[in-house]
């Protein structure tokens, strides 16, 4: 009878902490390419013609949307997928760490899934097990690092999609960590461009990203093992090959068809393409290639109260008009050109030159504000993060700051009631006992 009373508690309790924890139901429509919202700005550059359904461009340092054709529209992300695993892994292992394979890993090794091949019981460092998923794409290593980063991969899939709640992804959810086919692993090609901004500021996932070549050494079951990129734009031998390139992730599943997240750097100005559901990587890569030479040729850095922002070539701070936030006790702010967000600062004891007017409701209800700044975290063995900007793009300043705290206010109460729900459980056992 005490069993039976155990096993109903503990179900309950399970169901009870569980219920916080939800999938929101969305329908993945593809088939037809989104219009280019961004050609709506007054003033603003025209844009290049893509064959990607979806896509986005947008400014690496601000997080300003330079290009917009159904970003925030589903879509299945595939191996692009990886990127957020390989942020997740950076941010919470270290390079040295001993990775075993176990029967999560190898199950994975098959004819119809990328991998490398890896064994049973086979044992690489997780360094070696970050490039293996950048460059081989491969799904039995990512399988394994989400097992041995959180525990378990249900565990680490928690803490993707923490990680992108973070960031101001609220159209994305994960299912497993390689990208493969399922109903609720779906995203947006604005979000992507959100985890690989955020990517971007970590130096071991920017390194990472930006291999070309790698080798893993002869492992306790294998020979040496060479990795060169598949992706077009980083590979010089490549008639696709992108000067500049600094890294990216290809995809590709039925349903996805073909994805691209990649950026370009070239004269302190960095940009990040993402390219959604196309019939052939070629496209995407041309896509993304108009995508880079589109924002090298139309768009200038400009100095707005000490920041360098993007802006269309000829506008200068006189022709931007500006949001006022407050976070943390400071004053941040946002700028925007005809409505749209180009960029934000934190606001000095000088009255900026801009107009000081209110930001276009409809920009700020698109999700074009971006968030305010962080202070960026060193990483172990003193590798520097490259920027001090708050990677939570789409999101304003007092958004960002209440969601934040919402956030925590309902994870402490959720723990709360865990513990309480445990201590309620242990006392009517106790009690049950007693009275025999």
């Amino acid at each position: 009878m005490i069993k039976k009373v155990w096993r109903a508690a503990v179900l309950g309790l399970a169901l009870f902490l569980g219920s916080g924890t939800t999938v929101q139901a969305v329908t993945v429509n593809f088939g037809t390419a989104a219009a280019v919202a961004t050609d709506n700005i007054q003033g603003w550059p025209k844009a290049p013609e893509t064959a990607s359904e979806t896509a986005v461009l947008i400014d690496a340092d601000t997080g300003a949307v330079l290009y917009d054709k159904g970003m925030d529209e589903y879509r299945y992300p595939a191996s692009t997928t990886k990127i957020m695993t390989l942020l997740v892994a950076v941010e919470n292992s270290s390079p040295r760490d001993t990775v075993t394979f176990t029967e999560t890993g190898v199950r994975d090794v098959t004819w119809d899934s990328s991998n490398i091949g890896m064994k049973l019981g086979e044992t690489i460092t997780m360094k070696d097990c970050w490039y293996a998923a950048i460059i081989e794409s491969a799904n039995e290593v990512c399988a394994q690092i989400a097992e041995t980063v959180g525990g378990t991969e249900a565990e680490f899939i928690n803490m993707m999609n923490e990680k992108a709640k973070a960031l101001g992804c609220s159209r994305t959810h994960f299912a497993n960590a390689g990208g493969l086919p399922d109903a609720n692993h779906y995203t947006t090609a604005h979000d992507l461009a959100k985890i690989m901004r955020a990517g971007l500021s970590n130096a071991r996932f920017r390194k990472v990203i930006s291999g070309v070549n790698y080798t893993i050494p002869a492992t306790n079951l294998s020979e040496a093992r060479g990795m060169h990129t598949h992706m077009p734009l980083m590979a010089k031998e490549s008639n696709l090959y992108y000067e500049g390139c600094i890294g990216g992730k290809t995809g590709s599943t039925q349903d996805a068809g073909h994805t691209l997240v990649v950026a370009a750097e070239r004269n302190g100005r960095t940009y990040i393409a993402v390219t959604m559901r196309t019939p052939d990587l070629g496209m995407n890569c041309t896509d993304s290639i108009a995508l880079f030479d589109y924002a090298f040729n139309n768009f200038d850095s400009i100095d707005v109260n000490g920041t360098k922002m993007t802006v269309p070539k000829g506008v200068t701070v006189s022709g931007l008009t500006t949001e006022t936030m407050e976070k943390g006790g400071n004053t941040f702010n946002q700028y925007y050109y005809n409505g749209q967000f180009v960029g934000y600062a934190q606001a000095s004891s000088v009255t900026p030159t801009a107009a000081g007017s209110q930001a276009d409701p409809a920009a700020s209800e698109s999700g074009e504000n971006t968030a305010a700044v962080q202070t960026a975290q060193g990483e172990e063995n003193g590798q520097a993060v490259q920027d001090n900007t708050s990677q939570e793009t789409g999101e304003t300043v007092a958004d960002e700051e209440e969601s934040e705290g919402l956030s925590h206010t309902a994870k402490y109460l959720l723990i709360a009631m865990g513990a309480m729900g445990v201590l309620l459980i242990a006392l009517l056992i106790a009690l049950y006992i007693k009275n025999g």
